[in-house]
């Protein structure tokens, strides 16, 4: 990855672990999954006028929109409906430590869907370091039962395995010579699609109490800057430096989510929260080559110092 990857990468986590806070603000006057419809559907308002300013327009085509729909289902209406149900039940920082094992899961996908991203030894232990982090995360709640909280975090760790398959489903757009802009707002556009009929028969929005202010800001937030801003972001990196470094952001974006956690919804993790998160970030060293190298590095200096 070049520093410009990088430098794009640490900004797209910084701005979805903002997601979590905007959710969980959002969670105290609306169901999760009119969350997640006003999320993608405000972001879809928003890409949508940008695009012809940018001189750029949607496909018309039914082989794109049906990889829209695809890329919606496994990108947003699954994950993110499966995020926003789990924070109901826990705090928004575990939900996002949970959600850094997206690179363990699309690892094991890579492999088997791609030709060029398959598994080698270094990626098998860090898909092993990364798994055993999130049991130790889960784990003691479920030797306590299958308790609401137990299902929160099984829900947010079902989010990772459909973002996998999105990571791997989203190099297609790049070869259908879509540009990031386009494919972030014809995917947001088919998930409103997809997600509007759903949630007139479930959550009887018509029903619903009038948000106050501060939920009407969250909801705001977290479809304009942390889906519309970072689709945008998310699609130039896919396309720039594949998926497998693309999914590095789910160990970036914990870092804001628990700040933002901890100091304006008071939210306290456990221990082992922090242990199995040392895990996971242990295991995308390892995963990605960063440790080895380092390593690497520290054998070869004393030897180039006894030589001089």
């Amino acid at each position: 990855m070049s520093a410009a990857d990088w430098g794009l990468l640490v900004a797209l986590g910084t701005i979805w672990g903002g997601s979590y806070f905007f959710a969980k603000v959002a969670l105290a006057e609306l169901p999760p999954l009119t969350i997640v419809l006003g999320r993608v559907g405000f972001a879809a308002l928003a890409l949508g006028a940008v695009l012809p300013f940018l001189g750029q327009g949607l496909p018309r085509d039914h082989q794109s929109w049906r990889a829209f729909a695809v890329m919606a289902a496994l990108n947003n209406v699954v994950p993110m409906s499966l995020l926003v149900w789990g924070q109901s039940h826990i705090a928004s920082g575990l939900a996002s430590i949970l959600n850094a094992t997206t690179p363990f899961f699309t690892v094991i996908v890579a492999h088997f869907l791609t030709s060029d991203e398959r598994l080698t030894l270094a990626k098998l232990l860090g898909v092993a370091l990364g798994l055993t982090g999130a049991v130790v995360i889960v784990g003691p709640d479920v030797a306590q039962g299958f308790g609401r909280d137990v299902w929160g975090e099984l829900a947010c760790l079902g989010a990772p395995i459909s973002y996998a398959f999105a990571g791997i489903y989203g190099r297609r757009f790049k070869r259908m010579g879509l540009t990031p802009l386009a494919t972030a707002t014809g995917q947001v556009v088919a998930a409103t699609l997809l997600l509007l009929p759903l949630v007139l028969a479930v959550d009887h929005p018509w029903s619903l109490a009038l948000p106050s202010a501060r939920t009407w800001g969250a909801v705001l937030g977290i479809a304009l800057v942390c889906t519309a801003v970072a689709y945008i972001l998310y699609f130039r990196i896919l396309a720039s430096a594949g998926a497998t470094n693309l999914l590095l952001v789910t160990f970036l974006i914990p870092v804001s989510a628990i700040l933002l956690g901890a100091l304006f919804l008071d939210e306290r993790l456990a221990p082992r929260h922090f242990l199995g998160m040392a895990l996971i970030g242990l295991a995308l060293a390892v995963m990605d080559g960063r440790l080895a190298a380092m390593l690497n590095r520290g054998r070869a200096a004393p030897s180039r110092l006894q030589s001089d």
